[in-house]
């Protein structure tokens, strides 16, 4: 009797174990999400810093685009992703309804787009001996009235718009903001060959003292460095900004974790939930890396010694002191 009551409790306990669900394990090593540009990479590293000195954790970066590193955090094979743009990723709002990944945090909300001038053209500067010389340069639509401040030397009659990279969307709205404003009849828009064109241009006319107006975006190294004025456009609009109508959308960036790292992870994910920056945050940060040649690690514990409040923010009393006697 009692080898067939133990003969039962046994089949009971296998049973029931075969019944539960598993239970996901801690990671030891977090999988980041690397989509190709700097504000990801600095901002994986922040977290990532953080990881390890006050977790335990080791972490990697997996490289993909937008859509291929979307579909690995919700199949699981990226864990973290510190840079959603949301308005990129068409299923974003179904994904996030259907529990295919978790939605923790606003990683910033105030990314800006869109036609910029160096301050100094409307106010001047009186350390570096420049005059404003658009002093009521406000709008896009201001830059009628100052064309031949912006001359373009291959066709001097008439002034330059950089716009945007060949075959980005905002490349061909700008070319209609343009037109919706009249001012193709006095500017040449004019399309950089790359990022680095176009960085070097606002570059090379901030050296020399001299006006620019170019498309950029934010949050960049380049508006970290220099300041440099976004126009003021028509407030947006959804069904006419795609005719350059209006300006552009701030696009809300989050952070996402995949569903088994959420399950298994909750300390970490705590964390994530307080985690929040700004473009502004952010292009310090880049500024930094290439003002001074740092490392991302090393930008990354700059930027948290820089905003040791962000840290009692983000952190329990105990793990903030674990955070700061590693940095």
């Amino acid at each position: 009797m009692r080898r067939m009551t133990l003969m039962l409790m046994t089949i009971l306990v296998l049973a029931l174990s075969l019944a539960a669900p598993a239970q996901a394990e801690p990671k030891t090593t977090i999988t980041f999400a690397e989509v190709g540009w700097d504000s990801i990479r600095f901002h994986n590293a922040v977290a990532g810093t953080i990881a390890e000195a006050v977790f335990g954790y080791t972490w990697e970066e997996i490289s993909g685009s937008t859509p291929i590193t979307s579909e690995a955090l919700m199949s699981g094979d990226i864990d973290v992703h510190m840079e959603m743009w949301t308005d990129n990723i068409a299923t974003y709002d179904e994904d996030i309804a259907a529990g295919r990944m978790q939605e923790l945090a606003i990683n910033f909300d105030d990314n800006f787009q869109g036609l910029y001038v160096p301050r100094y053209v409307i106010e001047g500067d009186s350390e570096r001996g420049i005059e404003p010389i658009a002093p009521d340069l406000k709008t896009v639509e201001d830059l009628k009235k100052y064309a031949s401040i912006f001359p373009d030397p291959e066709d001097p009659g008439k002034g330059r718009i950089f716009g945007g990279l060949p075959g980005w969307e905002v490349t061909t709205i700008l070319e209609k903001k343009v037109q919706y404003y009249g001012l193709d009849e006095m500017y040449n828009y004019v399309l950089p060959g790359s990022d680095a064109a176009m960085s070097a241009a606002f570059i090379s006319a901030w050296d020399k003292g001299e006006p620019i107006v170019a498309y950029y975006w934010e949050p960049t190294w380049l508006l970290g460095m220099y300041d440099f004025v976004l126009l003021e456009d028509a407030p947006y609009n959804s069904e006419t900004y795609m005719e350059g109508e209006t300006a552009f959308p701030a696009t809300t960036v989050t952070i996402c974790v995949s569903n088994d790292f959420k399950a298994s992870n909750p300390e970490f994910c705590e964390f994530l939930s307080k985690y929040r920056s700004s473009s502004a945050l952010t292009s310090e940060g880049l500024a930094h890396m290439q003002e001074t040649g740092d490392d991302y690690i090393s930008t990354a514990k700059w930027f948290l010694k820089q905003h040791d409040d962000f840290i009692d923010q983000w952190l329990t009393a105990d793990q903030a002191a674990k955070l700061r006697a590693a940095l």
